[in-house]
């Protein structure tokens, strides 16, 4: 009877330890998911702000083509006057040595 009531007494502590152990791991998967919630939201901030660089660039792109564009239609223009007053000033010095 004696070797009974010390096997009840030994499976009754293991039951317990295992309650406890249970409740640990309750709250262990408690924190991960906390954690886990945590991560995707800042994983979802991350991704919101690099689309918004991404859009952001993206104009500033456009912008800087655009510039790029209105430069050389200007350095063009600037050629061709370069060669206009180059032309004229030609002109003038051969007036200026007839006359």
């Amino acid at each position: 009877m004696a070797k009974r009531n010390l096997t009840t007494e030994v499976l009754m502590q293991i039951r317990d330890e295992l309650r406890v152990t249970g409740g640990k791991i309750d709250k262990t998967n408690e924190e991960l998911q906390r954690t886990r919630q945590e991560l995707v939201e800042r994983i979802d901030r991350l991704e919101r702000r690099q689309l918004e660089s991404e859009v952001h660039l993206a104009t500033e792109l456009v912008s800087v083509a655009g510039a790029i564009k209105e430069l050389s239609k200007l350095v063009a223009e600037d050629r061709q006057l370069r060669g206009q007053v180059a032309d004229h000033e030609k002109r003038l010095s051969s007036l200026e040595r007839a006359g």
